[in-house]
């Protein structure tokens, strides 16, 4: 088994590539399948997580490229910045992990893991929101943390 317990300067040549879903890069240990079939271990310092496009090297040379796999997302927009305020307060008040960007009108947009509870809050504060299959790269938080813990499932249940 390939052992990945470096990092890789990003001009580093690739090996090989890794695809994980969120919940699997926030772990600092764990046992993955490469995508060119090889079995490896990820042994970071407890706490560090991985984003999309980090690079991993092995004692022997080995440097893996991290990808973010396609999940089942939701995503809300709005033009109006007040009513796209309140979603992702809304949102955070939950807990809820989110990637956040802006559409080319300037517009929010927010992504999270797909969940009919909070598409269905959403609605009731007049978003729509569309469900699509896409890579999820949440914020890592604002005290520099990448922790995630999982899907939120509605107002109330916070995973500490």
């Amino acid at each position: 088994m390939i052992e990945l317990s470096a990092r890789a300067d990003s001009n580093t040549e690739v090996s090989t590539t890794v695809t994980l879903p969120v919940d699997k890069r926030v772990k600092s240990r764990l046992r993955v399948t490469l995508d060119d079939g090889r079995q490896a271990g990820i042994f970071l310092p407890h706490g560090e997580s991985l984003q999309h496009g980090d690079k991993l090297m092995s004692s022997d040379g080995v440097v893996v490229l991290v990808q973010a796999a396609d999940e089942s997302l939701s995503v809300a927009e709005s033009g109006d910045m007040l009513v796209f305020s309140r979603v992702v307060y809304h949102l955070g008040n939950r807990h809820v992990p989110v990637e956040i960007a802006l559409d080319e009108k300037g517009g929010g947009v927010v992504c999270y893991l797909h969940d009919h509870v909070l598409d269905d809050m959403l609605a009731g504060l007049g978003v729509a929101v569309k469900k699509v299959s896409a890579p999820f790269n949440p914020e890592p938080g604002a005290y520099g943390g990448g922790a995630f813990s999982g899907g939120a499932h509605g107002a109330g249940h916070h995973h500490h």
